[in-house]
């Protein structure tokens, strides 16, 4: 009989790729830009942006599935999102909470946990200008993975369990501002914005009961 296994995620230290395989430039968590190529060590460098996105995915759907929620990948972008996720009524007599996701995978950017945010830099203004939009239906937020740049330690698995490096964290840009003048504007993510169930579970509820989420 074959052994169950779990899902552990391990935050480690850790090129920026949006879906698309769009290169996006780097910042430190000291607000300086990395080399996005360098430290690169890929299986295949022709497929290795590919892999990223698809990590990435791995990861929020995973996150979703223990939350309850479904993932709609989003074929066409048309308005800056990649993913939809979707928590169905708990009854029913209760509507599904929809929430859209833009994602963003960095080799480069590397977080101190000690500190309250880092920098992120986006290669396109509209980028930023979407998720800043006031929605009234569906809300968006931004999901960043922090990933290893060695592609061959990306995941480490064992009869009890699954390591995936590094880390996605959320953040809401509702209402962030947006210059005109900035072709490439940098966000501040919060460090204790850790994605995962326990976090998505508090969004839908937020969203659930009509709350904001900054």
């Amino acid at each position: 009989m074959a052994r169950q296994c779990s899902i552990r995620f391990r935050i480690e230290p850790g090129q920026i790729v949006g879906r698309g395989g769009v290169t996006e430039e780097a910042v430190t968590a000291d607000g300086h830009m990395a080399d996005t190529k360098s430290n690169v060590v890929a299986v295949d460098k022709r497929t290795f942006t590919a892999m990223m996105e698809q990590l990435q995915e791995g990861y929020v759907t995973t996150v979703a599935a223990t939350a309850g929620c479904t993932v709609e990948p989003i074929p066409k972008d048309l308005y800056g999102c990649d993913l939809r996720l979707v928590r169905p009524g708990r009854r029913s007599d209760e509507e599904e909470v929809p929430l859209l996701v833009q994602l963003k995978n960095t080799t480069t950017v590397k977080p101190n946990p000690a500190k309250a945010a880092f920098s992120f830099k986006l290669r396109k203004r509209a980028y930023l200008e979407r998720l800043a939009l006031k929605r009234k239906i569906e809300k968006a937020i931004l999901i960043v993975m922090i990933t290893s740049p060695i592609q061959a330690e990306w995941t480490v698995v064992d009869h009890d369990l699954m390591l995936v490096k590094h880390c996605c964290y959320w953040e809401t840009l509702e209402g962030h501002p947006v210059d005109r003048n900035v072709n490439e504007p940098s966000v501040r993510i919060r460090t204790t914005n850790v994605f995962d169930a326990p976090a998505l579970t508090e969004i839908m509820n937020r969203l659930g009961r009509g709350e904001s989420l900054s």
